[in-house]
């Protein structure tokens, strides 16, 4: 088995294009853009990758974002190291790895209408939001137009019933969205 690393999403998108690994493992949190973005990115140029998403938050509704980002398994770095091995072989026969009791905690969740769910671009729109950039440097930075950031800053304020940005942010922030 061979190891590549890379550590910021342009590096990453670049090993993933020379190299076709059989599975990426990509941390959530990365220096330019969220690992929700990148797997976006790595889903749009093959669609057939195979990702584990992998974060220190065990919130289980970073891990039903994974998931509907098209990630086949999510693992917490609090997780026991032979989950994450396990995750691994799994994820390269084909199949999907999600820890039971995260399975259940989204399923609940999800039944109890609880959380609002984000879509990548929504959670990456909404990430740089609280950073303090402006919608056309976010339209820049995940090279997008500016209308789609404004339509997606729109959806959210809907999702959140928010009148503005500053309103959206703070919600995002108490919720541990961002």
């Amino acid at each position: 088995m061979t190891m590549l690393e890379a550590r910021d999403a342009a590096t990453a998108q670049e090993v993933y294009a020379a190299h076709k690994p059989d599975v990426a493992v990509i941390d959530i949190n990365l220096p330019d853009i969220s690992g929700f973005e990148l797997a976006r990115r790595l889903q749009v140029r093959d669609p057939r990758a195979r990702i584990i998403m992998f974060s220190m938050n065990d919130d289980p509704m970073f891990a039903a974002q994974a998931i509907e980002g098209g990630a086949k398994g999510y693992v917490s770095k609090s997780d026991d190291p032979q989950a994450f091995l396990n995750a691994i072989r799994e994820v390269y026969a084909g199949g999907h790895s999600l820890p039971l009791a995260m399975a259940q905690k989204i399923a609940f969740l999800r039944n109890a209408g609880e959380s609002v769910v984000l879509t990548s671009r929504e959670r990456e729109v909404l990430r740089l939001l609280a950073k303090g950039k402006s919608m056309s440097e976010i339209a820049a930075l995940i090279n997008v137009s500016y209308k789609t950031v404004a339509t997606t800053c729109a959806s959210l304020r809907a999702k959140f019933n928010a009148r503005t940005p500053m309103q959206l942010i703070r919600i995002a922030v108490e919720q541990k969205i961002v």
